[in-house]
């Protein structure tokens, strides 16, 4: 009886201990993500499962490119999965299927051939970002439920930048900004 006290003991610590290393990890610096729908395809498919980093931007601003998660401005219960393309302060101008970002820097037209094939960015916009706005789009632009629509996205909506795709297994890859 004795040796099953201690035994049972001996797990009750482990599972103690190992709640306390993992719940805040989970909670605080990295949690999973499932893509539903195929607005970011072809980068990531329905039913991607992916791990979302949400300590970098404690330390650092969101920048152009980044692949993020974050709650829904129309439905805050739902969790979107979109790519930044406009910055605080900037205005993005979407003509005639090219997309261009005014900033202190001039006017620069976005490449996306690096991760876009031959996709259209349909619509007409022009929007002013103000401070802690970021302009957010899918890479699947004829499915994509995005800023075109529903207008800047705010900063305190972000929940973090997708950092890995883990499943499935052959698609494992770390997901990495592109250049522009």
């Amino acid at each position: 009886m004795k040796g099953t006290l201690l035994f049972l003991w001996e797990i009750a610590k482990i599972v103690v201990i190992s709640l306390m290393i993992v719940l805040p990890i989970r909670y605080f610096v990295f949690q999973p993500f499932l893509v539903r729908g195929e607005s970011m395809e072809p980068n990531f498919q329905d039913g991607d499962y992916l791990i979302v980093d949400e300590i970098s931007y404690r330390f650092g601003s969101p920048q152009r490119g980044d692949v993020i998660v974050f709650y829904s401005p129309t439905m805050p219960s739902q969790r979107f999965i979109k790519r930044i393309l406009g910055l605080p302060g900037e205005e993005v101008v979407i003509e005639n299927g090219i997309i261009e970002v005014k900033g202190e820097e001039g006017v620069q037209v976005l490449d996306e051939s690096d991760y876009l094939s031959g996709a259209e960015t349909i619509g007409d916009v022009k929007v002013f970002l103000g401070e802690g706005e970021y302009f957010v789009l899918g890479d699947n632009r004829d499915s994509s439920y995005d800023s075109r629509r529903w207008g800047p996205l705010q900063e305190e909506e972000i929940i973090g930048r997708v950092s890995l795709k883990a499943w499935p297994v052959v698609a494992f890859s770390i997901i990495e900004t592109p250049a522009y």
